[in-house]
């Protein structure tokens, strides 16, 4: 597939090892659970699939390892169109990896082994810098180091979406977050950018998100759907209700959802609308990539 691509993704690939369990475990608890699944996954790799499910030309770059979980990785995202070509492989480094306990009601704990992920440097980005210039949307997470994400931010001419999980520690660099027109943080991500403590409900969350100096915020509420903010426009965008089977990877199904509309011209609420439907059939399969929709399945399953 040649270019320019209309999304360019800058992020993680890992492989999810998964563990369906009657409740996730408390601290310093163990409990028995289901057979072990093995599934594609991180958050730059299932957004990259969600866009290209939903007919986008989708690029992502990233690492892999150069073991078994790499060429499972790499094999699932070309058979979906993504394109690979710097999604480079690591030697002597293992690939990312996601631990996932699913709990009966479809909520999860992750915990990820970055690997090969860690190893995506700033001057590697730099070196592909010219997918991110020619794309409609730089889609960005913070699974991979910052200094790699910031530098695709930077070489963007198109609109910069960063998802903003996991939830950082630290304050993000002040040049990152200038190029930023888009961040889709979920209430605890919102949190840690704003420095809050205590609950975030939706009034909160629109009080803080305009604390951060981006043309949008889009904040994910889980069951509850979106909260569109934009300068002193707060709009709240309602998910449609569903019984869902496994909640893995419907932040990245949304925001693989927001950028397809954004593209297609829809303003942020128009494509917030249309990404809370997106995430919301995503949550009815099991599994990362696998429970990634087509765009004929969200018309079946949840018409507009």
């Amino acid at each position: 597939m040649d270019g320019p691509f209309e999304i360019v993704v800058v992020g993680s690939a890992n492989l999810d090892l998964v563990v369906d369990v009657d409740v996730i475990p408390l601290v310093g608890e163990t409990v028995m659970g289901g057979d072990l699944r093995r599934i594609p996954g991180g958050k730059g790799a299932n957004q990259a699939v969600a866009a290209a499910r939903l007919g986008r030309r989708v690029a992502l770059i990233g690492r892999v390892g150069d073991d078994e979980g790499g060429a499972i990785l790499r094999s699932a995202l070309a058979a979906d169109g993504v394109e690979i070509g710097e999604l480079r492989t690591v030697d002597g480094v293992p690939s990312g990896v996601a631990l996932i306990a699913v709990g009966r009601d479809g909520d999860n704990a992750i915990v990820v082994s970055p690997g090969a992920n860690a190893r995506l440097s700033g001057p590697a980005v730099v070196e592909a810098a010219a997918l991110c210039a020619g794309a409609s949307v730089t889609l960005l997470q913070l699974e991979v180091p910052v200094e790699a994400v910031t530098e695709a931010a930077l070489a963007s001419t198109g609109t910069v979406i960063l998802n903003p999980a996991p939830a950082p520690h630290d304050p993000l660099p002040v040049d990152l977050v200038a190029a930023v027109d888009i961040m889709v943080p979920n209430q605890t991500e919102l949190a840690a950018l704003t420095n809050h403590e205590g609950p975030v409900d939706a009034a909160t969350a629109a009080e803080l998100a305009r604390r951060l100096p981006c043309e949008a915020v889009v904040v994910t509420l889980g069951a509850e759907g979106a909260l569109v903010v934009e300068g002193e426009n707060a709009v709240h965008v309602p998910a449609p209700r569903v019984d869902p089977v496994d909640t893995t990877a419907a932040g990245d199904s949304f925001c693989g959802a927001l950028a397809d509309a954004l593209v297609g011209g829809a303003t942020v609420v128009e494509a917030a609308r249309w990404a809370v439907r997106v995430g919301a059939v995503t949550t009815l399969r099991a599994g990362a990539q696998p429970s990634l929709p087509t765009r004929d399945e969200v018309d079946r399953l949840i018409p507009s």
